[in-house]
């Protein structure tokens, strides 16, 4: 039994909960150890019982509740090295037998479920996305995008579902009120994937057999879930997709689960 869902999704913190019905496993930890509690209460699930932790990069708001659930549940985190040197200063004491090393670009199981640790463009020390292979279905976490480059569209295309990171509208961020170097960082080959963008990618990956895809990520003040949710819309028009039919398509909730599978 697949069950994906974000636990919370966006520029102020990520997490997302990924099993089989017997292994359990996060993807990040960027908000505080009592919101991830109440996220996964809040889908019938329990920290206790949570297996590992995946980290994509060390930025805080993939990071600031890994170092609290682990030290609270003895729940091991995986990362790769670079990530691990990035943020060790930044999660306390970890105990040795939860540091688990990974390699970006290789595969790993825990337990009966399937992981490919895949690099990304990002302004981080390593950073990384998980596609994950449980019950023949092939599911994929795929933000912080700065652009889409050829082996990153292979490594995405066949996914059944994915989360994939919508994270600004470009002309919201260009008049807003971030710093130009931010503006510039955000929009860079290292930062992150605008709706347009993720709305041309989504299409490519449908016709790569995607039928679920929730878009993620969003920033707080250069986006709205209505105008990801649009832009994406109007760019499968184009395409001849038909959300609902060819697609189920969704955007994540930013403080609250949203389910995927």
């Amino acid at each position: 039994m697949v069950k994906f869902c974000t636990l919370t999704s966006g520029s102020s913190g990520n997490c997302i909960f990924v099993s089989d019905g017997k292994t359990r496993i996060l993807v990040d930890a960027g908000v505080s150890g009592k919101k991830i509690e109440e996220g996964l209460r809040a889908i019938d699930e329990d920290a206790e019982q949570i297996d590992a932790v995946l980290v994509t990069h060390e930025h805080s708001d993939h990071i600031s509740g890994i170092g609290v659930l682990s030290r609270r549940y003895d729940i091991p985190i995986y990362a790769n090295c670079g990530t691990w040197n990035a943020m060790s200063g930044s999660i306390g004491s970890i105990k040795p037998h939860n540091i688990k090393e990974i390699e970006s670009g290789n595969e790993f199981g825990i337990a009966d479920i399937g992981i490919e640790a895949f690099s990304i463009p990002h302004d981080a020390a390593d950073p990384v996305g998980y596609s994950f292979t449980i019950d023949g279905k092939k599911i994929t976490v795929a933000t912080d995008i700065g652009h889409i480059n050829k082996p990153l569209f292979q490594q995405l295309s066949g996914s059944d579902g994915i989360l994939l990171e919508s994270n600004h509208d470009v002309a919201m961020l260009k008049n807003g009120a971030y710093p130009y170097p931010l503006k510039q960082r955000i929009l860079g080959e290292l930062g992150h994937l605008s709706n347009e963008l993720a709305a041309t990618l989504a299409c490519f990956l449908v016709k790569k057999k995607t039928t679920k895809i929730m878009l993620g990520h969003l920033s707080r003040e250069n986006n709205t879930p209505r105008l990801a949710m649009t832009t994406v819309l109007n760019k499968m028009k184009e395409y001849d997709i038909q959300a609902g039919t060819d697609v189920e398509l969704k955007v994540a909730e930013r403080f609250t689960p949203s389910v995927l599978y």
